[in-house]
């Protein structure tokens, strides 16, 4: 396929989380579609097999470690990668704990990932998108901003307040020509998901009208779609892929 047909040929992209599951399969879905990558995450080995996947699927790939969690490391970051066309907000962690036993480390752990890195990331880089006129930011949020679970307080919350930031954002850049979505993945067959949320996953994925849990290949096409043009007046959005999961 020539390149210059591709969705994303001569552009740039940057993905938080990108060490494995959502995070990967974005990465290496915009690789296709022609855009140069840019993963971050904690795990430099993994990192490296991101790149490596792109590469296989003909992509341009660079990994840079960071975690988001750490301001200085999000600051460094945004200066390593420049500007940039796209950026997914994907990393992301979901310890569970009812709340009488939530601990304050772990709590503010979820919400220095999940918002705080999310939030200093985008206020780094979105001023270049408006200084260009146009730029796409995706928010990987989750069905959890908009369901309950006896013993996921705090990850729903975080995950409530990335739609919020979406609307906001959408409000805030889009006369500039920046498009801010969110999508909202239900039940998704990671590794990550499987083992740290374990009865809760399965719980959630039993009762998806569908019948079954999501793909990370799934949500990573959502996403190309929704950073693409063909999604040009979608903004300020919250779009589920959850398999009917909210309807229930």
């Amino acid at each position: 396929m020539d390149m210059s047909t591709k969705k994303f040929h001569g552009k740039k992209a940057l993905v938080t989380g990108a060490t494995s599951g959502i995070g990967r399969a974005i990465a290496v879905k915009l690789a296709q579609e022609g855009a140069t990558v840019y993963v971050t995450g904690r795990r430099a080995e993994l990192g490296k097999e991101t790149v490596e996947l792109i590469e296989q699927a003909g992509g341009t790939g660079h990994f840079v470690v960071a975690d988001v969690g750490d301001l200085d490391d999000v600051r460094k970051l945004a200066q390593e990668v420049g500007d940039v066309d796209v950026l997914v907000n994907n990393a992301g962690i979901f310890p569970f704990s009812p709340t009488p036993e939530q601990s304050v480390e772990d709590y503010d752990r979820v919400f220095d990932v999940n918002v705080r890195g999310t939030y200093f990331l985008t206020a780094a880089l979105a001023p270049a998108m408006v200084a260009k006129g146009k730029g796409v930011i995706v928010n990987v949020s989750s069905v959890a901003g908009q369901l309950g679970s006896p013993v996921g307080s705090v990850y729903h919350a975080s995950k409530a307040a990335m739609d919020g930031l979406t609307r906001s954002w959408a409000s805030e850049f889009g006369g500039s020509g920046v498009r801010v979505n969110s999508v909202a993945p239900g039940p998704i067959r990671t590794d990550a998901a499987v083992t740290q949320a374990g009865e809760i996953f399965e719980q959630f994925a039993n009762v998806v009208p569908l019948g079954r849990a999501g793909e990370p290949e799934e949500i990573a096409e959502t996403v190309v779609f929704v950073a693409s043009d063909g999604a040009g007046f979608i903004n300020g959005a919250v779009i589920n892929v959850d398999g009917g999961l909210v309807t229930v």
